[in-house]
């Protein structure tokens, strides 16, 4: 996936203008800063941060919703023991 953003900062440009970054970030979405002409780094704004990472659902409600709920596939072997291998 390629993640250069359509803003994108030198590291001794970001350095330079960091207060000025971080604008940018909270306004135009995501910054990238490049280390050598290669994407190093994104820097987005708090907003965007806690709205990427926010939890969404519980696991038991990750497995209710998957594809495979009510397919009949028996996922868990309560009476089936693990089977001993040899490493």
């Amino acid at each position: 996936m390629n993640m250069i953003t359509k803003q994108s900062w030198s590291v001794a440009s970001a350095k330079a203008r960091f207060s000025e970054l971080i604008e940018k970030a909270e306004s135009e979405g995501p910054q990238t800063v490049t280390r050598n002409g290669r994407p190093a780094a994104v820097l987005v704004s708090i907003e965007e941060w806690e709205r990427k990472t926010a939890r969404k659902g519980t696991l038991t409600e990750f497995f209710q919703n998957s594809p495979l709920h009510d397919s009949g596939i028996d996922l868990v072997r309560l009476d089936h023991p693990p089977r001993k291998i040899d490493l």
